[in-house]
C-alpha cells in the first residue's frame, strides 16, 4: 500500500480534514526526511496533548499494524552477542522510528521547574536532545502554550525543523512553526478528537514508508 493511500483513507472517514490534507502531507514529507536522515522527533504537549504525545511514542517506536521484523543481519548480531537469547530477540524486537516525548521525564521537569523555571522545561529539554536534522512537534490546542512556544523557539534555534498539531485559529504556533495543522474545531475536546486520527494517519504513513 502506497502511504498516501491513508491519508485518502483519513479524509474519507473524517471529511472535515480535508482542510488539512496539504498540512499533513507537508509534515509527514518532513519526518520522512528527517528519518531518511538518522533523525528523531520530540514531542511536547500538556493535559491531553501531553497523552497524545505519549501515544505517538508507543506507534512509532514498535510496530502499529506491522510486525517489522528485524533484519537478517542484526538478528545474526544477536545471536552472535548472546546465543542464548538472541534467538528470542531476534523474534520479539521490533523495529523503531526514534522518538522521545518530553513530557516524560519527572525528575528532570521537576528539577528544573525547581531550581530554574517550569515554562523552559520542555525548551531546556529540546536544546538539550535536538540536533539539526531532527523535527519537533508541538502539540498545543489553542496554539499559544508558552511552554510549546519556548520549546519551538529552542527547536529552531537548534536546527529542528517544527510541526504544530492545533485547532482553533492556530494561534502563535501556526505563525512561527515550519508546518502547522490547525484541525478546523474551536472546542478543546473536539480538537483533540480530530488530533488522534490526524496523528495516526502519520504514524500509519510513516510505517508504510519505513517497514
Amino acid at each position: 500500500m502506497e502511504p498516501v493511500k491513508y491519508l485518502d483513507e483519513l479524509i474519507e472517514r473524517y471529511p472535515v480534514l480535508a482542510a488539512v490534507r496539504e498540512d499533513i502531507q507537508e509534515a509527514y514529507q518532513l519526518l520522512v526526511s528527517c528519518y531518511e536522515n538518522g533523525g528523531k522527533l520530540l514531542i511536547a504537549g500538556n493535559g491531553g496533548s501531553c497523552a497524545d504525545g505519549e501515544h505517538i511514542v508507543g506507534e512509532l517506536m514498535k510496530g502499529f499494524v506491522k510486525k517489522r521484523a528485524v533484519s537478517q543481519e542484526y538478528a545474526a548480531a544477536l545471536m552472535a552477542a548472546d546465543p542464548e537469547r538472541g534467538e528470542e530477540l531476534a523474534e520479539k524486537l521490533q523495529g523503531g522510528l526514534p522518538a522521545i516525548a518530553l513530557t516524560g521525564h519527572s525528575a528532570l521537569s521537576t528539577a528544573y521547574l525547581n531550581d530554574v523555571d517550569g515554562d523552559l522545561a520542555f525548551a531546556q529539554q529540546t536544546f538539550g536532545y535536538g540536533k539539526p536534522g531532527d523535527v519537533f512537534l508541538g502539540i498545543s490546542t489553542s496554539g499559544n502554550s508558552k511552554n510549546i512556544l519556548y520549546a519551538l523557539a529552542a527547536a529552531k534555534a537548534s536546527g529542528l525543523k517544527t510541526i504544530g498539531l492545533t485547532g482553533r485559529d492556530g494561534g502563535i504556533l501556526k505563525e512561527k512553526a515550519d508546518v502547522a495543522i490547525v484541525v478546523p474545531e474551536t472546542e478543546t475536546f473536539k480538537i483533540q478528537e480530530l488530533h488522534l486520527p490526524v496523528y495516526h494517519a502519520l504514524c500509519l504513513m510513516l510505517e508504510e514508508r519505513f517497514f
